[in-house]
């Protein structure tokens, strides 16, 4: 199947070209307009975004030190494939932090706080049916960082920042189901009403079961989306 040509590239504003490249293609690969296991050719790409193949093949380097793309020796640039054990190896660590951060943030939160957190939540629970999913996972993004920066730990939210690139793609594909985002509502103001309790283990319970229940449903999405052969999904 012939996929959806990436749109030209305006230059405007100060940003370097390789990293307006870089930007395009990144979100071709997280909205899953670039599929898992496609090969990246300079040629093709370049001509579609309008610009020369130096930017692109500098935006593919990147992209394979970032783990998106894997360099197949005489062969060239693939979309990186989807993994299990990469999928359950980056939750967990997610898991880990993000359950630190909301004991600590049940602690150390301030009425504002919870007002920003409640705001979210109601946008969020006035869109979640709507189509625009990139709007639903920008919202669920700020929600979580907010928990991070609640925290008052900046080395922490220094990690979760990090770990959160490397699961930015997952959660695009999770957060397109509906169901799921329905699910993450319930599951966020679950969360809001332990913090406002101040009880640091309910808060630690809410978010680990909201990580688990996001991750499952990931999985059963990708396993019965994706082909291991023929899309990059494998065990």
């Amino acid at each position: 199947m012939t996929r959806e040509k990436l749109s030209p590239i305006r230059l405007e504003g100060y940003q370097p070209l390789r990293d307006m490249v870089f930007d395009v293609l990144m979100s071709a690969i997280m909205m899953g307009q670039l599929s898992p296991g496609e090969r990246l050719l300079e040629v093709q790409l370049a001509e579609e975004m309008g610009v020369s193949r130096t930017p692109v093949r500098e935006a593919i380097r990147r992209l394979e030190l970032e783990g998106f793309v894997v360099m197949v020796p005489r062969k060239g640039a693939y979309v990186a494939g989807l993994s299990v054990n990469d999928i359950e190896s980056v939750y967990e660590i997610r898991t880990a932090l993000e359950t630190l951060a909301v004991r600590l943030a049940a602690q150390r939160m301030e009425a504002e706080d919870y007002q920003y957190l409640e705001e979210l939540s109601l946008e969020m629970r006035e869109t979640w049916q709507g189509g625009n999913v990139e709007n639903w996972v920008g919202l669920d993004a700020k929600f979580h960082e907010a928990l991070y920066k609640f925290s008052r730990n900046e080395r922490l939210v220094q990690l979760m920042s990090n770990v959160m690139e490397q699961i930015s793609r997952y959660r695009i594909i999770s957060l397109a189901n509906m169901q799921v985002r329905h699910n993450s509502l319930a599951e966020h103001e679950t969360l809001i009403e332990a913090l406002r309790n101040r009880d640091s283990e309910a808060a630690a319970t809410a978010v680990a079961k909201h990580i688990e229940n996001t991750k499952d449903s990931l999985l059963q999405m990708l396993q019965t989306k994706f082909a291991a052969t023929e899309n990059g999904f494998t065990e």
